[in-house]
């Protein structure tokens, strides 16, 4: 069978049916077989393993992962696509797809009814307006996933496995990190795309972890602590704690964070997960 990744297959596939490309929904396939296999050996892909596909497109990626996995379950937004899978991808018996919004379908029903109660790996090429969306909702509805491996926006990936301490490191770095270890694949060109995007991606892993990486007392409140320390990322965190939605008086906020041994002077990127649990933890301590 044709591989869908040569940009002839695919620039016949999308004449074939007539397919106009929308820029709303971020449509970029894949012309390029290494970033394909990439994302297959990132995701350890072997052949008993259940795998949750999102953005199928034509099928590009979807193809390699159908050749290696057990199953694939491919969830697709754009109806007008659903024919051109069943086109391309109609001799594998490995597949099914479902035409739906991922932000809006209840995944772990979903998992549990195509895929089982077995751990399963998700793999995308993820648009770039919708990618922090989708990757938080991964994660913070506690699937039965394995592994995440999908390509998204170049500084996006580096934000993710930023370190404290670094330009890149935020909210985004925490939130990721508290679920699991992030880690780059490789850097993928612009120019492995049609169209051609304008910035360089990257396929980054996420290693879930089966419990987050620190126990704390009040998910909620420390991503609230965590929001508000970089809502004014140039403030010390007496200030930018202080003036949040909190609602806790700079001097309760400085006896706090002296109570954990954290310098109230300091800024929201210098402060590692850990800290920030200590801090919503003795938020709860005291009542606040």
């Amino acid at each position: 069978m044709d591989k869908l990744y040569s940009p002839r297959v695919t620039k016949d596939v999308l004449n074939k049916h007539g397919f106009r490309l929308s820029k709303s929904l971020g449509q970029n396939f894949l012309i390029d077989g290494n970033i394909i296999d990439k994302i297959c050996e990132g995701a350890e892909i072997e052949n008993d393993d259940l795998c949750l596909e999102i953005g199928p497109g034509i099928g590009t990626l979807t193809q390699g992962l159908l050749e290696r996995a057990k199953k694939v379950l491919a969830i697709e937004i754009d109806k007008k696509l659903i024919p051109v899978l069943n086109d391309t991808l109609g001799d594998y018996n490995n597949l099914e797809i479902i035409n739906g919004d991922v932000l809006k379908l209840d995944l772990k029903n979903v998992i549990n009814e195509k895929l089982g109660d077995k751990k399963i790996k998700v793999a995308a090429n993820l648009p770039y307006y919708i990618t922090t969306p989708i990757v938080m909702k991964l994660l913070e509805e506690k699937l039965n996933i394995k592994k995440i491996v999908v390509m998204v926006q170049k500084e996006v990936a580096m934000r993710m496995q930023a370190e404290p301490g670094t330009k890149d490191y935020g909210a985004l770095s925490i939130a990721v990190q508290y679920y699991s270890n992030p880690e780059i694949v490789t850097i993928v060109p612009n120019n492995v795309f049609i169209p051609k995007p304008k910035v360089d991606s990257a396929v980054i892993a996420l290693n879930v972890y089966d419990e987050p990486k620190v126990k704390v007392k009040d998910e909620k409140l420390m991503f609230e602590v965590v929001k508000a320390a970089f809502g004014k990322r140039r403030k010390t965190l007496a200030n930018s704690l202080s003036s949040s939605s909190l609602n806790i008086e700079k001097s309760k906020i400085k006896e706090i964070l002296n109570s954990v041994d954290i310098d109230p002077r300091l800024r929201g990127e210098k402060l590692s997960i850990e800290q920030y649990a200590k801090i919503a933890d003795k938020i709860v301590e005291l009542n606040l």
